[in-house]
């Protein structure tokens, strides 16, 4: 019943127009009734035992038509920053190598160099992970050049205003740096992991925006565009299907995808409303109200999500093109995602 009530919302949204289409998959090892299936209960490509998934409408509207399917890649956006970069600056604290109290600094000792006093130059590792830093949300980055290392180069050293602690990208740019600088290399270049890549095959993908930067619909390559300026990025850029994140989240539940500490971390509560990298569950949040206080999540830009709930065992994704073929449309999404959530969970 939870599984289909919740279907049931997603093909409203789509038969309403407000999302081309969407993929739903849960994972809820504690119900018998939930079992492997595909778009016909057919296919169980890529998906474990106890989890479902059903795909709806389009995965492209424009400028060809193409359906979705359990299977279709996604730009991931934010989840980027809970499933690639959050578990790794952990992974790394947890093992030694990093600090999470020490200033970044100790990583990236050019932070500001300019100006000893700089006040971004005390900005911590946990600081970053919890949002807890004063950068702003955004910025423009793709605005200010071309040359990816120069971009660096330039969050690097701006004088970033300081405000009050908001959710920031600039954050997890900092932490995509610092995982650069440990392995010598770019993101693009490290191990995306399990079923996750930087970009996908045009015909696998769901279509996300048409971009007037770039002067074409984007399909199968980063829709954030300090990402794409940056190739390669801590906030954004993965590509995944709904079994990579499913099976992600179930490594979570299980304790495999991350270390045992840093798993505790991502649960614990930092402020009213986040976790370390993740949100918790509060009043009106994305998850919706049902699913217990030991739950985690996090959305992207794009139209994705994905939540945990450790009490009940239960894991869910909902990812859509919702910005396709523009994202200045009310597509109602976190309503959506708020009524997909109260439905798994009754």
């Amino acid at each position: 019943m939870g599984f289909e009530a919740a279907l049931d919302v997603v093909t409203e949204w789509v038969d309403a127009g407000r999302i081309p289409g969407a993929v739903l998959g849960v994972d809820d090892k504690t119900s018998a009734r939930l079992h492997a299936s595909g778009e016909t209960a057919g296919s169980t490509r890529g998906f474990a035992a106890g989890m479902q998934s059903r795909a709806v409408g389009l995965a492209q509207r424009e400028p060809v038509e193409r359906p979705m399917t359990i299977d279709t890649w996604f730009d991931l956006a934010s989840l980027t920053k809970v499933i690639f970069t959050t578990p790794r600056i952990l992974d790394a604290a947890s093992s030694g190598i990093l600090d999470l109290d020490a200033p970044i600094i100790a990583v990236l000792p050019e932070l500001r160099q300019f100006d000893p006093d700089a006040w971004q130059r005390r900005i911590t590792l946990r600081d970053c992970l919890t949002h807890g830093s004063g950068l702003p949300a955004t910025w423009p980055i793709y605005t200010y050049g071309t040359d990816p290392d120069q971009l660096r180069a330039f969050v690097i050293q701006r004088d970033w205003p300081h405000g009050d602690p908001v959710y920031s990208d600039l954050n997890f740019m900092l932490l995509g740096f610092v995982l650069e600088r440990l392995a010598g290399a770019h993101i693009r270049e490290l191990d995306a992991g399990e079923g996750f890549a930087w970009s996908a095959d045009p015909e696998q993908a769901a279509a996300t925006e048409y971009c007037p930067w770039r002067r074409r619909m984007l399909v199968g390559t980063v829709h954030d565009e300090n990402a794409a300026a940056l190739q390669g990025a801590g906030h954004a850029g993965l590509f995944g299907t709904a079994a990579s994140v499913l099976g992600y989240a179930r490594g979570l539940l299980d304790g495999t995808a991350a270390s045992a500490e840093s798993i505790a971390l991502m649960r614990t509560a930092v402020d009213a409303q986040r976790t370390y990298g993740w949100e918790h569950r509060y009043e009106g949040w994305s998850g919706g109200d049902a699913c217990s206080p030991e739950t985690i999540g996090h959305t992207g830009f794009t139209g994705t999500g994905v939540w945990i709930d450790f009490a009940a065992g239960r894991a869910w994704t909902l990812l859509t093109n919702r910005v396709h073929p523009s994202r200045w449309f009310d597509s109602g999404v976190p309503e959506l995602r708020r009524r997909v959530g109260d439905a798994l969970a009754a």
